[in-house]
């Protein structure tokens, strides 16, 4: 599933091969990531723990790849992530984490962290977002200067709704995958991925943190506009319809209802329903929009709609 993952990247004035021995050796791990070593030295395809230093489990899991780097190839450190340390996160089904390890110059490494896998954990997601950015300055910091970052005085801090914004994030990236299906021709395979963003988008928005009004509407618009696109338009106009109630229901105007209209237009003129799908486009027209930017997405959207 799209945004599950967590990705950063830094550059470290060192080189590869001290980046990827501070990595993967304990005596460099328990100086800069939280206190951590490896139970045993880490092997590619074995299981591994780590531990803090007072003997705690932290995170275990399996070392999918271990490639340091060598005569100017990127190295690469992969292991499954599942968390330890806190019975919550513990429930939750064990993620995924690579680092890439590659020269950008002379005793200069760019280094390339994705925590991934993510979909079904999360609290995980949550937990882990500022996590990572921690571990990486200070191994920036150990590297470059020799010297430990000291211990914050406050933990990073973690949403205090962290199913909510995980969904908020899956709702965002399956819309923006929604629109950049809607704008190319599609194949068959496609059209199928393009149903299956706009659903996914408004499951999302739907248990999204915050979630509005105005969610539940752009959610169905996404269905409809999906609908339509792949030959549905019957269906597309129930979830058209469904826009405008929740618009009407709320008082939503502007931007929402603009594009109820609009929607309404689009599966109408599929139907072959001319008349009425113009006087959808009309009233989609007449609907005042504050802001200009709006205007203007919504008046380039109007383009194909039907005009008497």
């Amino acid at each position: 599933m799209v945004g599950t993952a967590h990705v950063y990247q830094i550059y470290i004035a060192a080189t590869p091969e001290a980046v990827f021995r501070a990595i993967t050796d304990s005596d460099w791990t328990r100086k800069y990531f939280h206190h951590t070593s490896f139970v045993a030295p880490p092997v590619a395809g074995a299981g591994y723990r780590t531990v803090t230093m007072d003997g705690r489990d932290a995170v275990e899991g399996v070392i999918e790849e271990m490639t340091p780097p060598a005569d100017g190839q990127s190295g690469r450190f992969v292991q499954t992530w599942h968390v330890l340390y806190d019975a919550a996160l513990s429930a939750e089904p064990a993620g995924r984490v690579e680092w890439t390890i590659e020269a950008a110059g002379p005793d200069l490494t760019r280094v390339r962290l994705v925590h991934g896998d993510l979909a079904f954990s999360p609290l995980t997601w949550a937990h882990v977002k500022d996590g990572w950015v921690w571990v990486i300055d200070a191994l920036k910091t150990l590297l470059e200067t020799g010297r430990p970052l000291p211990d914050p005085e406050v933990d990073p801090p973690v949403s205090e709704a962290p199913e909510g914004d995980w969904h908020r994030r899956q709702g965002v990236e399956a819309n923006n995958a929604v629109f950049g299906l809607l704008e190319r021709d599609r194949t068959p395979d496609e059209d199928e991925d393009l149903l299956r963003h706009a659903y996914a988008a408004a499951y999302h928005w739907q248990r999204a943190a915050g979630a509005t009004p105005e969610n539940e509407a752009r959610g169905s618009y996404m269905i409809a506009r999906a609908l339509v696109a792949t030959g549905q338009a019957e269906r597309g106009l129930v979830s058209a319809d469904r826009v405008l109630a929740v618009c009407t229901e709320h008082r939503l105007a502007d931007f929402d209802l603009a594009y109820a209209h609009e929607a309404r237009s689009r599966a109408l003129s599929a139907l072959g329903r001319h008349e009425e799908a113009v006087r959808e486009a009309v009233l989609a027209r007449s609907v005042p929009i504050a802001d200009p930017e709006d205007l203007a997405i919504l008046d380039r959207d109007l383009e194909d709609l039907p005009v008497a």
